[in-house]
């Protein structure tokens, strides 16, 4: 039983310890723990506090270790030492605190449980070893025993430590910031980010290398892969000269390199340092070996590796809607009809999505029961054909492969499809919480990796993410079971919900008729910080965003497109009713 017990306590203490000391951090009346100067950052001008837990102290009870424990695990620039001081020293050896990380609201409280300390924790959250986000932590895992032992000076110490570190959401959030470690499809074809959160502070690049090195996560084997060889590891933190070259020193044995591996791993590499404005370009060592790399040049640009961009390669920048029942493009200010067959004559659209090339287009008829497919510009007669019919679809999704993504609502019981790129008619896609379930709108990320959608489930709007899963031909073989994303104020309605980044969405949500926020939601369902949402005043109906970071995200309304992303919001009016503005994708 204490067996079984202790193996519990491991993933729950860590989320224990951190509690406690988030409750110590403020004004530690009866927590260990000593605060210093602020410290600066690479990301800030002002670092978090300094944290300098004190060791045990004599004649401790049992729940005063194990307070002071989950104190010391607070400790700032991170130092576990003198946590382990509070474990025996078989317990030490043992724990590896690298693990995972669980993060929890309020503070809990150490009570005796026998001779051991339970603790339950409140609100908590796990994240995995790569410090990916992996949402909360079950409520029957909450609560932690900690078996103890007294030694034989009359000191009471902790038996067996969490493999996990445990911290308070507001210490977390003060200390970690969220990147993205970037990966390749299945197709090897365009690079898909993983969100990770990494320390902030002088080591950004030592860190995001060390969380790329740690490769997808598990159960992503067709989702995504990586071709930074496995079993590599960073020799020494990675130095950035004052030219901005990040050396990149690593141990292992990385076998044959081919040329396109290379190309492919560097990719990797620009796309995850870029993050760090101090790094200009890469140079990787492989045991002392520098990597060949194309051109012969001695370190690859961060810019470099743009053809994978996750947000598609020369996708189209125009927007697209609908105005009297064709198809229109162009600028905010400046949308007229397409040149293709659905700018010619009006086939009744009420919707319409546009591939990335800005080749074709896909539109929903006014009854929502079929879905056509043509040109965007004028290929003749014959070119207009039907691609689906149903009950009622929402309007199309394009990937970076050209596939055509659907989902007819059909009343509460959604079905998902996609049309091949070879044009093909639409095939199903069973998605599991999203297949059978009332969806109301939903998204397909560029790199064609996530399906986002809002489901109506229980009298609320619930955003929710699957991962889609393909061969190395490119073929859907399925996907992974929707998870729930986690959106500012969680009782507030969804109206709209559009793409923000790659890795990142915007959340329409209307407060009041006249008046709504858009917030931010990150795909993997992790809190993201303040700083947006923007409030819009406004009868806002939908969202225009792109993934392009520097494209901007467009309240649409009746009468214009309110950029919502501007500090004065400038409205852009009209100069024809329009209606489903969109971008490409």
């Amino acid at each position: 039983m204490r067996r079984a017990a202790s193996l519990l306590v491991v993933p729950l203490l860590a989320g224990l310890l951190a509690g406690l000391l988030a409750g110590c951090a403020g004004m530690p009346t009866d927590g260990p723990v000593v605060t210093t100067r602020d410290r600066g950052n690479s990301t800030s001008q002002q670092g978090p506090f300094d944290i300098e837990p004190l060791p045990p102290q004599p004649g401790q009870s049992r729940t005063e270790v194990v307070r002071g424990f989950i104190n010391a695990m607070q400790a700032w620039p991170s130092d576990l030492a003198t946590a382990k001081q509070f474990l025996t020293t078989d317990a030490a050896a043992a724990w590896n605190p690298q693990q995972e990380m669980i993060t929890y609201d309020s503070p809990p409280t150490p009570r005796e449980v026998g001779t051991d300390v339970a603790v339950t924790l409140s609100a908590a959250n796990r994240l995995d070893a790569r410090g990916a986000w992996q949402g909360a932590v079950p409520r029957g895992q909450r609560t932690l025993e900690l078996p103890m032992t007294q030694l034989e000076d009359g000191e009471w110490r902790i038996t067996a430590a969490p493999d996990a570190l445990v911290v308070p959401q507001e210490w977390f959030s003060s200390r970690y910031r969220q990147v993205s470690v970037y990966f390749f499809d299945p197709t090897a074809s365009i690079l898909e980010p993983e969100p990770v959160f990494v320390p902030v502070g002088e080591q950004l690049a030592t860190t995001l290398t060390e969380a790329l090195l740690q490769g997808p996560g598990a159960g992503l084997q067709r989702v995504a892969q990586t071709f930074i060889p496995t079993g590599l590891d960073v020799a020494v933190g990675v130095a950035v000269s004052n030219d901005g070259v990040a050396d990149v020193l690593l141990t292992g044995d990385p076998g044959q390199l081919s040329a396109d591996t290379i190309e492919l791993m560097m990719a990797q590499f620009a796309w995850t340092l870029r993050q760090e404005s101090k790094v200009q370009s890469v140079r990787v060592t492989i045991g002392g070996q520098p990597v060949p790399l194309p051109g012969g040049v001695s370190s690859y640009r961060v810019d470099g590796g743009a053809e994978y961009d996750p947000a598609g390669f020369q996708s189209s920048p125009l927007l697209y809607g609908i105005s009297d029942g064709r198809l229109v493009s162009g600028t905010a200010a400046a949308l007229g009809r397409v040149d293709g067959p659905f700018g010619d004559r009006s086939y009744d659209l009420r919707s319409a999505g546009v591939d990335l090339a800005a080749d074709r287009a896909a539109g929903v008829t006014a009854d929502g029961t079929t879905v056509l497919a043509a040109p965007l510009a004028d290929a003749g007669p014959g070119q207009v054909r039907t691609v689906a019919t149903g009950t009622d679809f929402l309007r199309p999704a394009w990937d970076f492969s050209d596939r055509m993504w659907l989902v007819d609502r059909n009343g509460d019981a959604a079905r998902v499809f996609q049309v091949d790129p070879h044009g093909g008619r639409a095939a199903p896609v069973r998605v599991p919480g999203l297949t059978g379930e009332r969806v109301r709108m939903f998204l397909v990320s560029r790199d064609s990796t996530r399906l986002v959608a809002v489901v109506r489930r229980g009298g609320e709007d619930l955003l929710v993410v699957s991962r889609i899963e393909h061969n190395a031909s490119g073929d859907v073989v399925g996907a992974l079971p929707a998870q729930r994303i986690a959106v500012g104020d969680a009782d507030l309605p969804i109206r709209a919900v559009s793409w923000r980044t790659p890795a990142s969405l915007a959340v329409l949500n209307p407060l009041t008729p006249t008046f709504a926020q858009v917030a931010p939601a990150s795909v993997d369902g992790a809190p993201i910080n303040p700083g947006f949402p923007a409030t819009v005043d406004g009868r806002v109906l939908a969202l225009a965003g792109s993934p392009v970071p520097d494209e901007s995200i467009y309240g649409v309304t009746r009468r214009g497109l309110i950029d919502v992303g501007a500090t004065d919001h400038p409205t852009v009016p009209f100069q024809q009713p329009t209606t489903a503005v969109v971008y490409a994708g």
